[in-house]
């Protein structure tokens, strides 16, 4: 059974911060699949297709064809199409709410500011898959471009072994108006949506996790187009006291252990009969789960039992670890609500798992990692807009300011830059 460790001994940099970029083997391998892309275009991405995924997309082609849309309804059952689209209103609903505005302000002098709002026009979102099928990450992708008003929206997700896509994922996609699909995965992906290929025109911005060729693969391109942000491993942290129950804890850290071999899973409490519990019923789950040797791996490198003081300094470690997933799970949620400082999304409760966020409630759920939530914020209809300034200047306001903006201008060296104030005010004059 796993060790509970005290709040003195914990080192959470050992569990969270999992940096990619250190190999310099893997950086090569990505930077190598990005220049054949760029120089080979399509061939290339058939070439690694085979190479790396080992299908050969020769015949079928690189493009979803809309009989393969079609024919993706015939093969899922109505039991899940209701849940999809069930999922796809509250994604929808949530995200409509975050939409802004352009505003202006006109003031006296005759002189106007203002920003304008606009949707960025092209973007790819990458979706894992081959072998398993992730249709909520379409969900989660493309409904908040579709809210901001992006006027395409190009898919990319690995195909299965026979040079198909899975059902679920082509239903997913057409639930949400994404009609241009490749079936393309990692790092191939990333570099044809950034530089463009002979069939695939380049984006603006590139959204959605993937492993570790796609994270590096995004970061390389990124400054050639914009991304959402670098994801890592899955991570949940639990903060919980007494009112917890160790079987629901259990299976909300095993839900994230189940992900990836490198996903981390941490419960800190400061109840200890409760961390003992809680071990000893995951070691029970993990002899059910499917997933149980990924589970296993994930949950005896990076799991963590932590024992604290109190609720505060478990507060304050969880807001050190600004874990990805953070499970309020004491009595009164609201009060320890406002004392978070650092997490991707929070789940208030014991009667709100973490699941509920991936699948179903409304909120995104493609969220930082790694730590970076001290800094990046969750995807949402802003990732997918553009913010552009706008000002207008009277000759009142321009006479009124002009001084100051030539001093400033010249106290810079920018000769020509107070020149472009001092011949208006010539021109006024004369």
């Amino acid at each position: 059974m796993k060790k509970i460790i005290s709040f003195q001994d914990f080192d959470p940099d050992k569990l969270h911060r999992k940096v990619y970029s250190e190999s310099r083997e893997l950086r090569d391998k990505v930077s190598a699949i990005i220049d054949r892309v760029r120089e080979q275009g399509d061939e290339a991405l058939f070439q690694l297709t085979a190479e790396l995924d080992g299908v050969d997309l020769r015949t079928r082609g690189l493009k979803v064809s809309p009989w393969e849309l079609e024919e993706a309804y015939t093969k899922v059952d109505q039991s899940f199409l209701q849940a999809l689209r069930r999922a796809k209103e509250n994604i929808y609903n949530y995200h409509a709410k975050q939409k802004r505005s352009s505003w202006f302000e006109s003031k006296e002098d005759g002189s106007m500011l203002g920003q304008l709002y606009r949707p960025l026009q092209r973007v790819g979102i990458y979706v894992p898959g081959g072998t398993a099928a992730y249709p909520s990450s379409v969900l989660m992708n493309a409904l908040p471009a579709l809210v901001a008003g992006v006027e395409q929206i190009v898919m990319v997700s690995p195909p299965c072994k026979d040079g198909s896509m899975l059902p679920e994922v082509l239903v997913a996609a057409q639930e949400c108006g994404v009609a241009e699909i490749y079936k393309i995965g990692g790092a191939q992906a990333i570099a044809a949506l950034a530089y463009g290929t002979e069939c695939i025109k380049p984006v603006d911005k590139i959204t959605g996790p993937g492993n570790i060729y796609v994270t590096l693969a995004k970061k390389e391109v990124y400054g050639t187009v914009d991304i959402d942000m670098l994801a890592g491993p899955s991570e949940i942290l639990i903060l919980a006291d007494q009112s917890g129950c160790p079987e629901e804890l259990a299976a909300d850290l095993l839900s994230q252990a189940e992900h990836d071999r490198l996903a981390s899973s941490i419960l800190i409490s400061p109840d200890l009969k409760l961390l003992e519990d809680t071990a000893a019923a995951v070691e029970r789950q993990l002899e059910e789960l499917p997933r149980a040797e990924i589970a296993r791996a994930s949950w005896e490198n990076n799991g963590a039992l932590v024992l604290v003081e109190d609720l505060k300094q478990g507060m304050d470690l969880a807001n050190s670890i600004a874990p990805e997933h953070l499970e309020l799970v004491v009595e009164e949620p609201l009060l320890w609500l406002g004392k978070v400082k650092n997490a991707g999304a929070v789940f208030l409760g014991r009667n709100t798992p973490e699941a509920v966020g991936d699948y179903f409630a409304g909120p995104n759920h493609i969220l930082p990692t790694g730590g970076t939530a001290r800094f990046y914020s969750v995807l949402d209809v802003d990732t997918f807009m553009k913010k552009v300034s706008v000002v207008g200047y009277s000759a009142e306001a321009l006479q009124r300011d002009a001084e100051q903006i030539v001093l400033l201008a010249r106290r810079e060296g920018l000769e020509a830059h107070a020149r472009a104030i001092t011949v208006r005010q010539r021109g006024k004059k004369g």
